[in-house]
């Protein structure tokens, strides 16, 4: 499968350039421009110091890293956040610090993951009835335990 080009920029030059530490990830590393203090319970938030040309009709959603998560309790607030192709400002992350101390960010860490992906075209058909399903309106913990 052919790979998908995406421009990027440095805004800064202490930034780093979104990497997949393999090839075969799913998600490139974001890294931090500048260090932070998350006070516990708080968020903020860092930015990348870069910026993406992505190609129309793709978006890139931004996770959280499993590691940072799982060791620290740090995820993305808004996860997944959405950088939609026509955005061409600063990439930020918006960390929220769950665990019960502080969390220093530090220029260079690795705060985030980036992952690529298309965008369906899609309308939306306004309607006074929909097609009925199994589920129907079966909701939060309809579908068992």
């Amino acid at each position: 499968m052919e790979s998908l080009l995406i421009q990027v920029m440095k805004l800064y030059e202490n930034a780093r350039l979104p990497e997949k530490a393999h090839e075969d990830d799913a998600g490139f590393d974001l890294f931090a421009r500048e260090g932070a203090v998350i006070p516990a319970g708080g968020s903020r938030l860092v930015p990348t110091g870069i910026a993406l040309a992505l190609p129309p009709m793709t978006e890139a959603q931004i996770r959280p890293r499993s590691g940072l998560a799982f060791r620290h309790q740090i995820t993305v607030l808004n996860s997944p956040g959405t950088i939609d192709a026509g955005y061409r400002g600063e990439l930020g992350v918006i960390l929220i610090n769950h665990g019960q101390q502080e969390f220093v960010v530090t220029e260079g860490m690795k705060i985030a993951q980036m992952v690529v992906g298309p965008v369906l075209p899609a309308r939306l058909l306004e309607t006074d009835r929909l097609g009925g399903t199994d589920r129907g309106e079966g909701g939060f913990g309809s579908t068992g335990r």
